[in-house]
Protein backbone atom coordinates (compact mmCIF):
# COMPACT_ATOMS: atom_id res chain seq x y z
CA UNK A 1 0.00 0.00 0.00
CA UNK A 2 2.68 2.73 0.73
CA UNK A 3 4.80 1.66 -1.93
CA UNK A 4 1.74 2.21 -4.98
CA UNK A 5 1.06 6.00 -2.42
CA UNK A 6 4.29 6.42 -3.10
CA UNK A 7 4.67 5.61 -7.06
CA UNK A 8 1.44 7.86 -7.13
CA UNK A 9 3.50 11.39 -5.18
CA UNK A 10 6.23 11.00 -7.44
CA UNK A 11 4.36 10.46 -10.64
CA UNK A 12 2.44 13.35 -9.44
CA UNK A 13 5.23 15.61 -8.56
CA UNK A 14 7.22 14.56 -11.91
CA UNK A 15 4.10 14.85 -14.03
CA UNK A 16 6.36 18.31 -15.72
CA UNK A 17 7.52 17.16 -18.78
CA UNK A 18 8.43 20.74 -20.13
CA UNK A 19 11.69 20.07 -21.66
CA UNK A 20 9.27 17.60 -23.73
CA UNK A 21 8.51 19.08 -27.70
CA UNK A 22 5.89 17.66 -29.14
CA UNK A 23 4.84 18.54 -32.27
CA UNK A 24 1.82 17.76 -34.63
CA UNK A 25 1.95 18.26 -38.40
CA UNK A 26 -1.16 18.61 -39.73
CA UNK A 27 -3.22 20.13 -42.88
CA UNK A 28 -6.28 22.50 -43.01
CA UNK A 29 -9.84 20.94 -43.05
CA UNK A 30 -8.23 17.73 -41.27
CA UNK A 31 -10.88 16.19 -39.02
CA UNK A 32 -8.27 13.55 -37.39
CA UNK A 33 -5.87 16.76 -36.93
CA UNK A 34 -8.63 18.67 -34.84
CA UNK A 35 -9.22 15.30 -32.91
CA UNK A 36 -5.37 14.88 -32.54
CA UNK A 37 -5.06 18.57 -31.34
CA UNK A 38 -7.40 18.19 -28.70
CA UNK A 39 -5.84 14.90 -27.19
CA UNK A 40 -2.69 16.74 -26.93
CA UNK A 41 -3.61 19.35 -25.79
CA UNK A 42 -5.30 17.60 -22.74
CA UNK A 43 -2.04 15.78 -22.30
CA UNK A 44 -0.23 18.83 -22.44
CA UNK A 45 -2.56 20.23 -19.27
CA UNK A 46 -1.44 17.24 -16.83
CA UNK A 47 2.27 17.13 -18.18
CA UNK A 48 3.17 20.56 -19.25
CA UNK A 49 5.03 19.62 -22.27
CA UNK A 50 5.53 22.52 -25.16
CA UNK A 51 3.34 22.04 -28.07
CA UNK A 52 2.64 23.23 -31.60
CA UNK A 53 1.62 22.51 -34.74
CA UNK A 54 2.43 22.79 -38.10
CA UNK A 55 0.44 22.87 -41.44
CA UNK A 56 2.38 20.33 -44.11
CA UNK A 57 0.95 22.76 -46.99
CA UNK A 58 3.23 26.16 -46.08
CA UNK A 59 6.56 23.66 -46.62
CA UNK A 60 6.95 21.18 -50.25
CA UNK A 61 9.39 19.20 -48.30
CA UNK A 62 6.90 18.70 -45.26
CA UNK A 63 4.10 17.61 -47.83
CA UNK A 64 6.81 14.49 -49.53
CA UNK A 65 7.31 13.36 -45.89
CA UNK A 66 4.26 13.54 -44.42
CA UNK A 67 1.83 14.11 -47.54
CA UNK A 68 -1.83 12.38 -47.11
CA UNK A 69 -0.88 10.56 -43.39
CA UNK A 70 -1.85 13.55 -41.44
CA UNK A 71 -1.83 13.57 -38.80
CA UNK A 72 2.12 13.04 -37.28
CA UNK A 73 3.00 13.58 -34.45
CA UNK A 74 6.49 13.53 -33.40
CA UNK A 75 7.88 14.23 -29.86
CA UNK A 76 11.50 15.36 -29.24
CA UNK A 77 11.79 14.85 -33.07
CA UNK A 78 10.59 11.28 -33.22
CA UNK A 79 7.46 10.33 -35.14
CA UNK A 80 5.26 8.46 -32.18
CA UNK A 81 1.99 8.59 -34.60
CA UNK A 82 -0.07 8.57 -37.33
CA UNK A 83 -3.27 8.99 -38.56
CA UNK A 84 -4.64 8.79 -34.78
CA UNK A 85 -3.30 8.93 -31.36
CA UNK A 86 -3.36 5.89 -29.18
CA UNK A 87 -4.31 7.36 -26.07
CA UNK A 88 -2.99 4.61 -23.81
CA UNK A 89 0.60 4.86 -26.12
CA UNK A 90 0.54 8.42 -25.57
CA UNK A 91 -0.08 8.16 -21.67
CA UNK A 92 2.69 5.18 -21.44
CA UNK A 93 5.16 7.26 -23.46
CA UNK A 94 4.68 10.24 -21.40
CA UNK A 95 4.60 8.37 -17.98
CA UNK A 96 7.88 6.67 -19.10
CA UNK A 97 9.28 10.23 -19.69
CA UNK A 98 8.52 11.65 -16.16
CA UNK A 99 9.69 8.52 -14.45
CA UNK A 100 12.99 8.97 -16.54
CA UNK A 101 16.33 9.90 -13.85
CA UNK A 102 17.06 13.85 -14.53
Amino acid sequence: MALSWLRFWRRRRASSLTHLHVRLYTRGGCHLCDTAWRQLQEAQRQWRFTLDAVDVDTDANLVKLYGECVPVVTVDGKVRFRGTINEVLLSRLLSAEADRPS
